[in-house]
């Protein structure tokens, strides 16, 4: 039996990506191919017809209990993490990973524990570094790390993480990585049995599915940290694995250091604009109150609150400057995804 089993982890770039990458496999492909692509989580996502239309294999949005077959396309559908067990493929709407829903992380998690040595993980072009920790999981079951050549993505962020953070076997560009994945597909698995699974990887696993043992269970993944969750204000725990660092709250929200960085990023703005707001307001206010002293022939009065609408319009043109100096998060990618398939 061969690497049957072969996952996909993109981002903004991706689209392009994994079209030059499906064009070129023949139709009697010997595997499965399961794929995450970031996409806004309300959105409509046309990707299985842009990859159905580039090449031989067939693909699809699956619902869950749909069957793992060989030569198949399988592409998360927006808003549920894909996930694999043994033969089939399931939907979950579990925690955001990384801020998405779905995300690569749980994917290929999810394979590694099901399927070990037969795994072939693969992270294409994309921002930050979702997919890092499940290509991680992969190697450790004595799967295959495939990513591209960041000189050759369009978004090097997740190739470059991706090769810092785990022994990767294989960098090639995307027109090498059809050949290598059928080669890889054709070659029979080692006979050495794959690592076990860990109670970490299992418990991890479990929690993309809310699963309740996994979600009540006292034992948590990791150590508890000086942060809280973006997402929810909950205790982050730190969890070590191997050179990598990850965060995780108690309900399974998880965070690479890059994306909670950006995710706290995200609310520093939300603050911004709400101190915005209310300095915005609270200027206005006590024009109209200077006003009406004014009116009523209180000129103390009329002073004293245009020195506090001035005041206030101070502190906001220094907001507004802050919000105005450039993006504070640094992400992007689903704005990009949007693009590449309106204009594919």
């Amino acid at each position: 039996m061969g690497h049957d089993i072969i996952v996909i982890g993109a981002s903004a770039g991706g689209v392009e990506a994994l079209r030059e990458l499906v064009k070129a496999l023949t139709a009697d492909f010997p595997a499965a191919i399961l794929i995450v692509l970031h996409i806004p989580a309300y959105s409509a996502s046309a990707l299985p017809d842009i990859l159905a239309r580039a090449g031989l294999l067939p693909a699809q949005h699956p619902s869950s209990d749909t069957p793992l077959q060989p030569g198949n396309i399988y592409v998360a559908p927006p808003n549920q993490h894909l996930l694999v067990k043994n033969g089939f493929v399931t939907l979950a709407r579990g925690p955001h990973e990384n801020g998405h829903r779905p995300a690569v992380d749980p994917l290929f998690r999810s394979a590694a524990r099901e399927y070990g040595r037969r795994v072939i993980g693969v992270i294409l072009s994309g921002v930050l570094d979702d997919g890092t920790a499940g290509l991680l999981a992969v190697k450790m079951r004595g799967g295959i790390a495939v990513v591209q050549d960041p000189a050759d993505a369009l978004y090097d962020g997740m190739p470059r993480s991706a090769i810092e953070n785990v022994d990767v076997d294989y960098i090639v560009p995307i027109e090498a990585m059809a050949s290598l994945l059928t080669r890889l597909a054709n070659e029979p698995v080692s006979d050495v049995p794959a690592l076990p699974v860990s109670e970490q990887m299992a418990v991890e696993a479990d929690m993309a599915e809310l699963d309740v043992e996994a979600m009540q269970k006292p034992d948590r993944p990791g150590t508890p940290s000086a942060f809280v969750c973006p997402d929810c204000g909950g205790t982050l725990f730190e969890i070590q694995d191997a050179h990598l660092t990850r965060y995780r709250c108690r309900v399974g929200h998880a965070f690479s250091p890059e994306t909670l960085l950006a995710a706290q990023s995200d609310r520093l703005e939300d603050a911004f604009w709400v101190a915005l707001r209310a300095l915005e307001e609270s200027a206005s206010l006590s024009r109209r109150m200077a006003a009406r002293a004014r009116e009523q022939g209180h000129t103390h009065s009329a002073l004293r609150h245009e020195e506090q609408a001035q005041a206030a319009q101070e502190r906001a043109a220094l907001v507004r400057e802050v919000l105005l100096i450039g993006t504070l998060n640094g992400r992007g990618e689903a704005t990009q995804n949007t693009r590449d398939e309106l204009t594919s």
